[in-house]
């Protein structure tokens, strides 16, 4: 079965924004490395990222998932294969959080959000740095103070340059970032 990578980032960045530029080149990538691509479904980031899934000689229907703020299918953008209407609002952003890995491609609160859940989940998160907003400000750091993968002391939100580095953090680490939230627990 193929590991499922969300992408996060702004949802109105500006038109042919760098931003846009490197979440296409992020889905593409994503594709390439045989994973499918999961977004909140909508425009800005989450568009370029599905566009760019489709954009791989690696593509086949059903990679890209789209995972909707309401009910109606129709807010989905062209590119999402899977369109899965929630009616949650912004509360879908813990589901979008919930892939295998998430790369964060800019952002504001929503993709903030995002990033804050999938370390709570002990998702691998990858920030790419040179996109404005939280994916570059978060890259390189850790979120809290607990320890999520013992195995991995170096365990962060990964910080990417590149998409080359971002898929090399994927490949390394997908299979090893595998501890399921299995809810909030008391420390005793």
């Amino acid at each position: 079965m193929k590991k499922i990578i969300a992408v996060v980032g702004n949802a109105r960045p500006p038109v042919g924004s760098l931003n846009e530029q490197i979440a296409f080149e992020v889905g593409k990538a994503i594709v390439d490395n045989g994973y499918r691509l999961q977004c909140g479904g909508l425009n800005g980031v989450m568009l370029a990222a599905c566009k760019g899934a489709h954009a791989s000689s690696n593509y086949k229907d059903g990679d890209v998932i789209g995972i909707l703020p309401s009910f109606d299918i129709s807010t989905a953008n062209e590119y999402v294969d899977i369109a899965i209407p929630t009616g949650l609002d912004v509360y879908r952003n813990v589901i979008v959080a919930s892939a295998s890995a998430v790369i964060a491609v800019g952002g504001g609160a929503g993709t903030l959000c995002e990033i804050a859940n999938a370390w709570a989940l002990k998702k691998l998160v990858i920030g790419m740095t040179k996109a404005t907003g939280w994916s570059a400000k978060l890259a390189g750091m850790s979120l809290d103070d607990r320890i999520r993968y013992p195995e991995y002391p170096e365990d962060q939100i990964y910080a990417a340059n590149s998409i080359e580095e971002a898929m090399e953090y994927i490949n390394k680490y997908i299979d090893g970032y595998d501890n399921v939230h299995k809810g909030i627990t008391p420390n005793l």
